[in-house]
Formats: structure tokens, sequence, C-alpha cells
């Protein structure tokens, strides 16, 4: 019945405003209602299926929605929802590629690492300044036969120990090798402790810092007794003590004279020491304690 009223009013030429009025008068407002009243989908009369009604057709000055209009809206008011900086498989994402996924929240916000500080160069006898003294130092190198260090340590050790010789020596199998710098004339002390006697311990004693191992370090063994004050230290393979740890001297080194490589060694002086009475030898000695210190 609405159908036929509305294929009149068309016919009778009416515009389509009145029209629209004539429709909201006349139609149900379950058909003027922008919601369907059934969720379900609607469906044309059998027979009506390949024809359009009036309705169908927008109007001029009446409301309309082209179809998808709710679905565009709702994806735009997701893409404002989506959070910055996540890529899309859109035309931007095509454009810059695939990428690594975003950093963490609390990773970008961190400083970047400073950069690596640069080593400090060493410094060599190439870059000192040497002044006039280049060419003698160079010249003293090559007569030598030295590197720049050795050469160093040759005129350190000469000016630090003046009056002094550097002496070599070491066990019998040669496993234990060791220097020292001391004076061409010994003082050797003898003496007659229950353990000195038994192994001829004659020695003289210098500052450890007098005195340098070169090598054989895992051949030493050790032997203590008493007040294991003493470090009789010795090879173990051959047992041939060439030096050890006086106990009046804990800071030095007493050295076997008999130990030392043959033409270092000018002159040697020999005194007893009174060592089976140990305390009292120590105390009437007026400068054996201080033979370790510098």
């Amino acid at each position: 019945m609405v159908l036929a009223a509305v294929t009149q009013e068309v016919a009778g030429g009416r515009p389509f405003t009145q029209i629209n009025s004539f429709l909201e008068t006349k139609l149900p407002q379950a058909a003027r209602s922008d919601k369907p009243a059934n969720s379900g989908p609607t469906q044309a009369p059998p027979g009506q299926e390949g024809t359009k009604s009036p309705l169908d057709s927008p109007k001029a000055g009446a409301p309309s929605q082209a179809p998808g209009c709710g679905t565009r809206r709702a994806e735009r008011g997701s893409r404002a929802q989506r959070p910055l900086g996540l890529k899309t498989g859109g035309r931007r994402a095509q454009e810059e590629g695939p990428g690594e996924p975003p950093p963490p929240p609390e990773l970008a916000l961190l400083p970047p690492p400073p950069p690596p500080t640069p080593a400090t160069p060493t410094p060599s006898a190439s870059n000192l300044d040497l002044g006039e003294q280049r060419e003698r130092w160079e010249t003293f190198q090559k007569r030598q036969k030295l590197t720049s260090e050795g050469a160093a340590k040759l005129l350190l050790d000469t000016f630090e120990y003046q009056g002094l010789v550097k002496h070599t020596g070491g066990c019998h199998c040669g496993a234990v090798r060791f220097e020292v710098w001391a004076s061409a004339d010994l003082h050797i002390f003898d003496c007659n402790c229950s353990i000195c006697k038994k192994k001829q311990n004659r020695h003289f004693i210098v500052p450890a810092s007098r005195f340098k191992l070169l090598k054989g370090a895992e051949h030493i063994t050790t032997y203590t007794f008493n007040t294991h004050k003493a470090q009789h230290t010795f090879c173990k393979r051959c047992g041939v003590q060439s030096f050890y740890t006086p106990r009046s001297n804990p800071g030095g080194f007493g050295i076997a004279p008999h130990c030392l490589d043959e033409g270092t060694v000018r002159s040697m002086v020999t005194e007893e020491f009174n060592g089976s009475d140990w305390e009292k030898a120590m105390k009437e000695h007026k400068t054996i304690k201080n033979m370790s210190k510098e």
C-alpha cells in the first residue's frame, strides 16, 4: 500500500521534498528507524529479488549513507587508536621495507654508549726528547748490542748501584739461575748453627731489591725448622742451595759465594758467626741486622 502511494506521488510529479515528508507521515516508525527491527538479513518477497524499490536509491535532502560507511568509520577509529611508531602493512611499510621492531621504551630512553677511550701510547726511545744525546744513545745501543730497555736498565743499575758489580750464579744442574748486585769485595759469614755447619752454609747478605731470580722458580723447594723464619731454599733436582732467606735478615737474601760464576769476585773476607747461640750473637753483632737494608 505504501509503495502504491509512493508510485502515485512520483507519477504526480511532486518534488522529492514532498515525497520525503509524505514518507515520514505515512511510513511506520520501524520502517523509518536507522536500525532494522530484525537483526537478521532482510529478504525480498519471492519474485521481487531483481527489482529495486524507490527507497533503495538516495534522495536529495534526506540523510543517507553509502554502503560501507560504518565500516570505514570504524577503520578510521582503529587507525587513530593505533600507537605511534608501529608499522602497518600499508604503503608506508612497503616503502620502508622490512625493518626490525622498535626498541622497548626503557631502552629507547637510555643515552648512547660513550665512545671507546683511545689507548695511551707507550713511550719509547724513538719519541723521547734526548736532544743532543740521541746520537750517543743510539751508538751506545749498537755497541753494547742492547735494546732500548736493556740499555736503560744497564745505565740505571750502574747509577743506582755505584761501586757494585753484577754477579751471576746458580745451582749445579743449571735449573736455577740468578743475578745479584754486590761489591766485588765480598764479606762472608761462616755460621756454626746446626744446619749451616752440616751443609757448610757460608754466605753474604744483600737486600731483596738487588737480587733477581732469572729462572727455575718451579725447581725450588724450601726447608724450614724451629722458628721457621729462615727459608732454606734449594734446587730439588740437584739439591744445591745457591741462595736462601736468613733468619737474621728476612728482608734480604744470603748468597753462596761458591755458587757464583767466575770473573766478578775480587776478594773475600770471612767472619765467623756463632749461630749456635743465635740470640746472643745477634745482640753482640753491630752491623748484621742492617745488611738487608738499602
